[in-house]
């Protein structure tokens, strides 16, 4: 049965290609946006949900995937950076404190479908303004929820998380796995 991911992220096509299993891409193009009334603990999945969905009705007989991060700090969805000035403004939030990283997950599969999500608490190091400002000129942060990578330059300014690393790079590959076997009994096939 054919895999497709609904996201065009470098980083979760090389996180996906860890299952060792044949996919595709074809990335949502639908808008992001969700509900003012939705708590930003839910935001992650309900923009997993949608993604998946689309791409689903063009691809009714594969399994679609669907995935979206969010980082919140105190009820607040920290999105991508904007300008260097925005950068700056996540990035002196996040210094000296825990926040946490949220990925929704989506699969679909025949008409049948399953959510998840999965959370990761990430501490910062209290950060110098010249710290902040070197890390917002590097091009890292710009397509990146919360303005940073775990997984490039970033990681020096992170003093510790507790939960699944690759959820903060963008796709919880180990519990994706797991639940992508529950959808093989769910759609009644042997081939996932």
């Amino acid at each position: 049965m054919e895999m497709i991911l609904a996201s065009a992220s470098p980083r979760r096509k090389e996180l996906l290609a860890m299952l060792g299993v044949p996919f595709s891409i074809d990335p949502a193009v639908g808008e992001e946006y969700c509900p003012d009334s939705l708590p930003a603990n839910q935001a992650a999945e309900f923009l997993a949900v949608r993604k998946a969905a689309e791409v689903a009705k063009r691809h009714p007989d594969a399994i679609v995937i669907g995935a979206d991060t969010t980082v919140i700090l105190e009820d607040e969805i920290l999105g991508k950076p904007k300008s260097k000035e925005d950068c700056i403004a996540m990035l002196s939030k996040l210094s000296g404190r825990q926040h946490l990283v949220q990925t929704g997950v989506a699969l679909f599969c025949r008409g049948k479908s399953l959510s998840f999500t999965e959370e990761t608490q990430v501490s910062f190091y209290p950060l110098t303004i010249d710290e902040i400002i070197a890390y917002a000129e590097t091009d890292e942060p710009y397509d990146k929820a919360g303005g940073y990578g775990i997984q490039g330059k970033a990681a020096l300014l992170i003093s510790g998380i507790c939960g699944d690393y690759y959820n903060v790079m963008g796709l919880p590959i180990a519990r994706l796995s797991r639940q992508l076997q529950t959808l093989r009994s769910i759609c009644h096939t042997e081939e996932i």
